[in-house]
């Protein structure tokens, strides 16, 4: 896709999944036969019949750490029509968090999901809480249907690295 075609917002953003520490990443309240690489994993994301599924009742908590900061632009998390996530909060920076104290901190995004958002449309998310980003928490709070299995097909992240120095923009101070 060329940048002319791409919106300004989503030129520069990349699928953040090889900056993932994958050795930290953790979900609770999944079912272990459908786990969360079902859902994160390249290729594994993209085959529908594999699905990330709550195990003891509707919820799932992602922990998602980064090997470098991001700035996160936006999310997509696909799942099917009825079992799909609804109520997703977001928490950017946030780690060792629970089932127990994850309604004690407010979260940096809220998104309810649509039936074009569990078909692939991504949730841009509040920018400016997601500027240096080292880890990102998903709970998904509820699904469509209110039953007591949510299931997610996808989750893709995007955004861009956050680079430390501009060396060009440093190069301008000598003008006397």
């Amino acid at each position: 896709m060329s940048a002319e075609s791409a919106s300004t917002n989503q030129r520069n953003q990349v699928d953040l999944l090889e900056f993932i520490d994958w050795s930290s990443v953790e979900c609770l309240n999944q079912n272990s036969s459908h786990s969360l690489p079902n859902a994160l994993k390249q290729g594994y994301r993209e085959d529908d019949g594999l699905n990330l599924e709550s195990d003891a009742d509707e919820q799932l908590l992602i922990y998602i750490p980064f090997n470098q900061v991001v700035r996160l632009h936006s999310i997509v998390i696909k799942g099917p029509e009825e079992d799909g996530p609804k109520t997703v909060k977001l928490f950017a920076n946030r780690q060792h968090m629970g089932f127990s104290n994850v309604d004690d901190f407010p979260p940096s995004d809220i998104a309810v999901l649509t039936e074009d958002n569990l078909k692939g449309k991504p949730v841009i998310v509040k920018y400016v809480k997601f500027q240096n980003v080292r880890s990102l928490t998903i709970f998904i709070e509820d699904n469509q249907s209110g039953s007591e299995i949510s299931k997610v097909q996808k989750i893709a992240l995007y955004g861009t690295t956050v680079e430390t120095t501009d060396m060009k923009g440093l190069k301008k101070i000598d003008e006397h």
